[in-house]
């Protein structure tokens, strides 16, 4: 059973007010990595201490760079309970993980940051974390 929205609907606006586009279905997060171009993160939401005081404000931070995703997105745990199977699916051969961070290059997992990394670093570890992976993987190529 889905938590209630009165419950998690402040812990989706911290990711909505950092600019984070929610998926709630889970023909919503096939249509996000069918048509993004590029690279596309997806969020896994918590209601988790760990989500509340270090991952969401990592994420923020992290956002504040000028490398990133092309397009940014959220599924929250346990409460859009297939838009979360469906982003787990697309992260194979992770385990199940929240809160995480995943990035997709056309589709296929190129990074992933799990809850174990998340609950052993604050939030501007987290952010760091976050900004090398958008240097790493979502930096355009370099024109030759």
């Amino acid at each position: 059973m889905p938590y209630p929205e009165y419950l998690v609907a402040p812990m989706r606006d911290d990711l909505v007010r950092a600019g984070v586009e929610e998926l709630r279905t889970a023909d919503a997060v096939d249509a996000a990595v069918r048509d993004t171009k590029g690279t596309l993160m997806i969020v896994v939401n918590s209601v988790c201490g760990c989500a509340a005081g270090k991952a969401r404000p990592g994420i923020a931070m992290s956002l504040n760079s000028a490398v990133k995703p092309d397009r940014i997105t959220t599924v929250f745990a346990g409460a859009d309970v297939e838009a979360t199977a469906k982003a787990r699916a697309y992260f194979a051969p992770h385990p199940p993980s929240s809160p995480s961070v995943g990035i997709l290059r056309d589709g296929k997992v190129v990074f992933m940051l799990h809850r174990h990394e998340i609950e052993s670093r604050g939030a501007d570890q987290i952010a760091a974390a976050l900004k090398a992976a958008y240097t790493e993987y979502c930096a355009p190529a370099p024109v030759a």
